[in-house]
């Protein structure tokens, strides 16, 4: 009487277990593919942030700070940087702004044109509105299961569900930039015989684009609010120390760890603020 009828009960994990192994054994190339184009970027990156020397990427920081937004933020966000040196952790910062660079390029690349879409189509937009509910209401422990059983342990599966796990918020903003375009704006340009491409590069692009550096900032901080969990699929980084000091139960390096992922974000966030923020202005 009180409880669930056994006679109703029924599961999908069977269909979506036996779905992965199929795709395992049929689309193994194309796994193939995807993970040495994401090994190659992000060698690449790497090998790129590593020549720059340490206190040259200080210093653009503290330009970044000081032009958008005053001498004391400069000063913050340069000390904060500088302090990650200090407690050792420079090259596993490289390590994971790697893997948050790269997470994010990919979300600009696939998320502003789902934006646009969502915001041109309504067939597209009642699809995608319910899928981006999930995705961010989805635990994010979730996504390293396809990851690892699609592409192994270590930096590739760190890179693609980080990506999964922040792309929706850019998807979101890009949508309610675009959709919110003053009409009037619009229908200037439509009087002067804009065709649709021009319309959206040159009026509702620039005027959306604030919101969208918006997004670009809220998934800069999703993946970076991933770095620990990546950790434990194998990725390095600062995520990592994290993780090896739960298991040690050393607070001070855990603690030590926590502290310079706390300041990254915030560098990362003041600086991609700032960006939205001027841009808002330009408007």
């Amino acid at each position: 009487m009180f409880e669930f009828p056994e006679s109703l009960q029924f599961g999908i994990s069977e269909p979506i277990d036996r779905a992965v192994k199929w795709m395992l054994v049929n689309w193994d190339g194309f796994f193939d593919g995807i993970s040495n184009f994401v090994l190659m970027v992000f060698d690449a990156v790497q090998g790129a942030l590593g020549i720059l020397p340490w206190w040259l990427i200080l210093i653009g920081i503290f330009f970044a700070g000081y032009k958008l937004y005053n001498l004391r933020t400069g000063i913050t966000l340069t000390l904060m940087l500088f302090a990650i040196g200090l407690f050792g952790l420079w090259d596993l910062m490289i390590y994971t702004l790697v893997i948050v660079i790269i997470s994010v390029l990919v979300s600009v690349v696939l998320g502003i044109p789902m934006g646009i879409l969502m915001a041109k189509f309504e067939i597209i937009k009642k699809i995608s509105l319910p899928l981006l509910d999930a995705m961010q209401t989805m635990p994010s422990f979730v996504y390293l299961l396809p990851a690892v059983m699609f592409f192994g342990f270590g930096k590739v599966p760190a890179v693609i569900a980080t990506t999964t796990y922040a792309i929706p918020p850019l998807i979101r903003l890009t949508y309610l930039g675009i959709s919110s375009v003053d009409t009037e704006i619009i229908e200037a340009g439509k009087s002067f015989g804009s065709t649709a491409k021009q319309m959206l590069l040159k009026i509702e692009l620039p005027q959306a684009l604030s919101t969208i550096m918006t997004g670009v900032n809220q998934t800069t901080m999703m993946a970076m609010a991933m770095v620990v969990i990546s950790s434990m699929i194998g990725a390095e980084g600062i995520g990592g120390q994290v993780l090896i000091a739960i298991r040690r139960l050393e607070v001070g390096s855990g603690f030590q760890a926590g502290l310079a992922i706390v300041f990254l974000a915030i560098v990362l966030d003041r600086v991609l603020q700032g960006v939205a923020n001027k841009l808002k202005e330009t408007e």
